[in-house]
């Protein structure tokens, strides 16, 4: 029987609400990453597990600070101590996306000790564990300047080059599925995009027609017993029912607020024996991320409509956002400084946003200012509701007013 923990997108780097902490002069975002995947691997010595799978994106951006090079080196050393090997597949975070460039990731396959296996490009791994032999393909984000480099591709288009890489992609992962022994249980590691995965917020605005996409049919082939995906921050199992499991673990904690709703962790998983595999989602202590929105009633106080609102949720070290919807017409008297002072608690304050409802205003058409007064008139009367019922009454009374001044006129010039 072989254990192993499955997790991925840990994104160090990701410094947005945030401050720096004053006792360690790191930003707090970076200590909350730190935090969740120190609950990993917590999990992973006090299980014994056989091997640590990281499935890519292990910093926000391929050139990581030195300090954050340091937490992840920190972090992975403990594995290392407890005699955990620890497989890494590079993801598209990782990788710099020039061809001869190492990726942020590569450091660990060049410590001089056993224990680290970096996948940068794709590789089969036979790993012998505590436990018996595990057979590992890795395939790494499929970057176009590695794969698309021959000069066959140079007037190829963007699509084109999109469809060509998830076509060769697919063809490698089947190469190497036929080579591995079938008796032997086995694992594809992926920093990929299956095309039936289910997108976080902070991954909607770049993904759709860029990435190569994958069916869940091209990577659950019968010689794997589990397939550990990165890249998407939910945790979700695309093959419901079927064998093997492919599963993101997701991110390991809140990236912005579009996954404030999304559980947050990573996977156990237990190979029981060949054919027979079982995984476990296991919740971390991600930072709350809460968004509070508020309709005001123009007839309560503004402030304390909003406080009232506050009161209702447990704000104590979360991320806040404040949006409050003013009636329209209505002036703001809202006091940001009382709003402020009633987040103390929080961790951090992101914004207290103004929505303002404006009042549409009807555009009348077909109107020209040399028309007759009286057909003006009908046209503002017909279009204010207020005016309907009585515009019969008031064009007789303008009509009259008009005749009277008319005679009025009249009689100044014959006088």
């Amino acid at each position: 029987m072989i254990t192993f923990v499955h997790t991925a997108d840990i994104h160090f780097g990701m410094e947005n609400y945030g401050k720096i902490d004053p006792e360690t002069g790191i930003h707090t975002r970076l200590l909350d990453f730190k935090r969740a995947l120190d609950a990993c691997i917590d999990t992973a010595i006090a299980r014994d597990v056989d091997f640590f799978l990281f499935s890519g994106d292990a910093y926000k951006t391929a050139a990581p600070s030195p300090t954050q090079q340091r937490l992840l080196l920190r972090c992975f050393l403990r594995l290392y101590q407890a005699k955990i090997p620890v497989i890494i597949v590079v993801g598209n975070h990782d990788n710099p996306l020039s061809f001869g460039k190492a990726t942020s990731l590569d450091l660990f396959g060049e410590l001089p000790i056993d224990g680290f296996h970096v996948m940068a490009k794709p590789t089969s791994l036979r790993l012998n564990t505590k436990n018996g032999p595990v057979q590992i393909v890795g395939i790494p984000w499929p970057s176009r300047t590695t794969i698309t480099i021959g000069k066959q591709h140079l007037l190829k288009s963007a699509p084109e080059i999109t469809d060509y890489i998830s076509q060769a992609v697919s063809r490698i992962i089947r190469e190497y599925a036929a080579a591995l022994d079938p008796a032997i249980p086995a694992v594809l590691a992926g920093h990929l995009t299956v095309s039936s995965g289910i997108f976080s917020g902070s991954e909607k605005r770049a993904i759709y027609g860029t990435d190569p996409l994958f069916l869940p049919s091209q990577l659950a082939l019968p010689p794997f017993d589990y397939v550990g995906l990165g890249h998407l921050h939910r945790y979700q199992n695309l093959n419901e029912g079927g064998y093997p499991a492919v599963v993101y673990s997701g991110s390991i904690e809140r990236i912005d607020f579009g996954e404030r709703k999304e559980d947050k962790g990573f996977c156990i998983v237990t190979i029981k024996e060949k054919n027979i595999t079982e995984h476990e989602f296991i919740r971390v202590d991600a930072r709350p991320f809460i968004q509070i929105e508020v309709m005001l009633n123009e007839h309560q106080p503004q402030t304390e409509q909003i406080l009232a609102e506050l009161e209702r949720h447990e704000i104590t070290d979360a991320v806040v956002k404040i949006l409050y919807h003013l009636p329209a017409g209505v002036t703001d008297k809202v006091s940001i400084h009382a709003i402020q002072k009633a987040c103390e608690s929080a961790m951090y304050l992101v914004s207290i946003v103004p929505i303002r409802q404006f009042e549409v205003r009807e555009r009348r058409t077909g109107l020209q200012v040399n028309q007759n007064p009286l057909t003006l008139l009908d046209s503002f009367f017909e279009s204010h509701n207020e005016y309907k019922e009585r515009k019969a009454t008031l064009l007789d009374k303008t009509r009259l007013l008009m005749e009277e001044i008319a005679t009025a006129c009249h009689d100044e010039e014959q006088g």
